[in-house]
This record gives structure tokens, sequence and C-alpha cells, in this order.
């Protein structure tokens, strides 16, 4: 590396973001860069570690382990250190489609299995990451690179999320004349209206990509849902190839007493209506928190978007519902390196909500028992009790209730965001495409063939609800798939 002893000499180093009280004043990314001289710092801090185990990708205890697209992050991050930039970018774009992308919203399980980390605060990688690339677009590094040649061949790619956006990006780059079919207004996926724009701006970042996938020659077709706008079997008849790459969108519901009151939504629908209000500078469809008392029942990125969302429109209180233990500050023995640390985190939404109301929204081992209702039919409370954890008959782990913790909290506006059951089921049927035990598309990762024959799936519609960054690994793996089908053999990196 280029300062061996740099890990010694440099601590682990953020840029601060802007103050949480002013950032929730706008839909504006609050993230900002490290001067040069720090970064350089920072990539230097990159041990020469022999066995680096950031960019393996590996599933280890069912949590990813390392970088899933196997990105050259020591590399990287020597180059950063050297002050390299361009050269530093050429590395990142071998592995990923779409960095700007991962720097922002990826979990980083690439800093969770840096050897540095076994004993000191791991490399910041996911800021070196942003950092590289926010600096390519700013240099006019970052432009459209056209096919020398087309095979003639057609490839239809359904669904403009993560997966679908690099599936997309790599069979174009083998000479391939794809198509990207989105049901939704503007292409992007979960990238688009999944994800908020104070975390993900979507005209700054997402079109601006969008724009130049377009100029590379890939067509992208919106308001279109394959199965109602357009036959299953047009498609397939229309083209060589076909990918579905169409999420995991069915949202895990709460069947509990009251849930058919008003005022209770899925966290999705509550996002994506914030989304396309600001995007189309229309309130129309806007489920507003403003003034409300909002409980968010489940965890994860999605409730943290919640939270900050609802923070932003001016709500009157937030409270989340986790229902897992609170998780240690330091790895617990049973959580070793290189496992993805399960720590306890402030995210940007809990940070937001703890600086305008005085303390993070979440309550552990608690769960939902009953929605209450005023004589309107609106919701306004949520009766929780605390669980504890114990093992059944079967050995499993499942949530006990404990007497005597009852609680109602005042709730005029409750979003569930607890995971998602897989596909919508619509377009899977129609097709007659065999399914798993989970109602995903059955599909081998690494083959990502269906049950017809030219059909490929990749994605949450095939492995599950997962990371971002796991959707872009599936998209270039079913890229070369797709492409050796195709010609016989492929030259596309997986």
């Amino acid at each position: 590396m280029g300062k061996p002893t740099g890990f010694l000499e440099f601590a682990r180093e953020l840029p601060v973001d802007k103050d949480p009280l002013e950032r929730i004043k706008n839909w504006d990314e609050f993230h900002l860069h490290l001067p040069e001289e720090n970064l350089k710092n920072q990539g230097a801090r990159c041990m020469d570690c022999g066995t680096p185990f950031c960019h393996t990708g590996e599933l280890i205890s069912g949590m990813a382990s390392g970088c899933p697209v196997n990105n050259l992050i020591p590399e990287w991050n020597d180059l950063i250190y050297r002050g390299l930039w361009q050269e530093a970018l050429e590395r990142l774009h071998k592995t990923n489609n779409f960095p700007e992308f991962t720097g922002r919203v990826c979990p980083a399980p690439c800093e969770g299995s840096c050897v540095l980390g076994i004993n000191n605060p791991p490399v910041t990688i996911k800021n070196i990451e942003c950092s590289i690339i926010d600096h390519g677009w700013e240099q006019g590094w970052v432009t459209a690179h056209p096919p020398e040649k087309r095979t003639g061949k057609k490839v239809a790619v359904v669904g403009s999320g993560p997966a679908g956006l690099s599936a997309a990006a790599q069979l174009n780059r083998a000479g391939h004349w794809v198509t990207v079919y989105e049901k939704g207004d503007r292409p992007g996926g979960l990238l688009m209206y999944g994800i908020p724009n104070m975390k993900l701006d979507k005209e700054k970042v997402v079109m601006r990509r969008i724009r130049i996938l377009e100029e590379e020659g890939i067509k992208f077709v919106c308001n279109t849902e394959i199965g109602k706008d357009i036959t299953a079997e047009q498609l397939v008849q229309d083209n060589d190839a076909v990918i579905l790459c169409i999420g995991a969108g069915k949202p895990r519901d709460l069947p509990i007493e009251g849930r058919d009151l008003k005022g209770i939504h899925f966290a999705m629908d509550f996002l994506t209506a914030n989304t396309k209000a600001l995007l189309d500078a229309n309130p129309e469809g806007l489920i507003s928190a403003q003034g409300k008392d909002v409980v968010i029942i489940g965890g994860g990125d999605t409730g943290t978007d919640c939270v900050g969302t609802s923070v932003r429109h001016g709500c009157n209180a937030v409270t989340q519902l986790e229902i897992m233990p609170k998780p240690p500050e330091m790895r617990a023995k049973n959580n070793p390196w290189p496992e993805y640390p399960k720590i306890y985190r402030l995210d940007y939404g809990q940070e937001e909500a703890a600086a305008k109301f005085g303390e993070d929204p979440r309550f552990y081992t608690t769960t939902a028992t009953k929605f209450e209702g005023d004589d309107h039919g609106n919701v306004k409370a949520v009766h929780t009790v605390q669980v504890e954890w114990q093992r059944n008959e079967d050995g499993r782990f499942i949530p006990n209730p404990i007497e005597g913790t009852e609680k109602v909290t005042p709730a005029q506006l409750v979003l569930l965001a607890m995971g998602f059951l897989g596909p919508e089921q619509f377009l899977l049927e129609q097709m007659g495409l065999e399914k798993d035990h989970r109602s995903n598309i059955k599909a081998d990762y690494d083959d990502y063939s269906t049950s017809i024959p030219n059909v490929f799936a990749a994605g949450d519609c095939r492995r599950g609800q997962s990371l971002v960054v796991w959707a872009f690994n599936e998209g270039r793996g079913v890229a070369q798939k797709c492409d050796r089908f195709l010609m016989g053999y492929s030259d596309l990196p997986q």
C-alpha cells in the first residue's frame, strides 16, 4: 500500500453531516465530503492486510460479509491515497455500475469485514467510494459509452430497480438492444420511490445516471405494466430474452384488531406518495404526517426512512416499535468478525427525531396488539405490549407477551414497515412460472434461468427481500448468463 503505517497514524474520520434540526427543513441530501487531504489519510488507513475480506461478498450467518459486487476496495483506497482519482474511478466502475447509489444507500458490509476493524475502527470505505464517484461526475469523467457493435438481439428487462438497471447496463454493453419496462411513471424502481430524496436525490443522482444509460442506447418504457398493458406472452414472443427484475413488493401485513381503520398504511405507500408529491410539486395523493402522532411498526432502513419523512412533514410525535431486542453497543460473542456487526446504531432518521423530540423514537421488544379507532373510523391509538423471546417446544425463538407491560400510544397515522413477503403474484401466474416455497420465482443463483427457457429472473423477486447491493450483484450475474444464452459465450464479468 501507499503508506503501510497509515492505519497506525490516522484515526477513522467521517465528514460532519448537516445539523439535524436544519436538514429536516428540506428534502436535500445532507451527507458531505471530507477535504481531499483528509480523504487521502482515510485511504492510507487501508492496511496491507494480505487477505482482504472487504470485497469477498459472502453470506455468513445469513448476512452479507464483504462487498457483494466484489469492489476492488484496497486498490482504489491506495489510489486515493496517491491522489490518482481518475484511476480510482476506473477501478470502481470495473465492478460497480452505479457507485453513486451504493455509496449513499448501502449499509457497508465491506466495513463490517474490514481486517482493521478486528481491533480498531474500520476504514471509511463507503465514504471513500461515494467521494470517488461524486468527484468523477464533477470532473466530467462519467460519460456515455455506447457499444461499438450491436448483436441484433433484443432483450426486455421488466423492472427498473437496482437489479434491472445493472442487468440492462451490462447487456447493453455487450451490444444487445435493451428495453426496460417500468410500471411507475419514472424509471428507477426502489431507487426512485422506495428511498427518500434526502437519502438519494432523484434528479441530481438517479435521473443523471438514467440519462447516461439512455445515451448509451437503453430504452425505458414507463407507465407500462407487463401482464396488463402488454401481455407476458407478447413480451416473450417479441424478444430474444426476457429478464424479470420485479422486486419483492408484497408487504407483510399486521392482521390485528382495528387493521381496517383509516390512517393505517404500508410504509412503501407512504414513502412512494411522498416522493411523487415532491417530484411533481403536487401534494395530491400525499399521505401527510403533519401535526399527527405517528407510530411506525418495524425497523430497518424502511422504518428509518419513515421516521425521517415524518419529521420533515412536521409530525407532532413519532414512535417506532421494534419487536427484536435492542442490539448491543459492541459486537456480541456470537457475532464475531467478519460477520456483519449487529450493533446499536443511531441512523439518520432516529438522529433527527432525537434532535427534535429529545430521544431515540425506538422501543425495542415491543409489539402492537390492537388498533383503536374514533367514532369516524380513524385510528387514534395503538395498543402495545412488551415481549420476551423464548424457545418453544420446537426449539425456535418466539416472542411471548409480558403481563403488565401493556401500553396505549396516541396515533393518527400508523405505518407498517415489517418487510416484504415476495413478489406480486399476478405476472408469475400469468406466465406459469415455477415458484419456490417462499413464493419467489424459482431460479438458481449463478444460473438465473426460470422454468421458461428464454426467461430469467434476478434480484428480490428471485432471492427475496435483500440489500440494494445484492440486487446489483444479481443484475450483473443475470446479464452474463443471459448474454451466454444469446451468444453461446460471454465476455461480461459477473
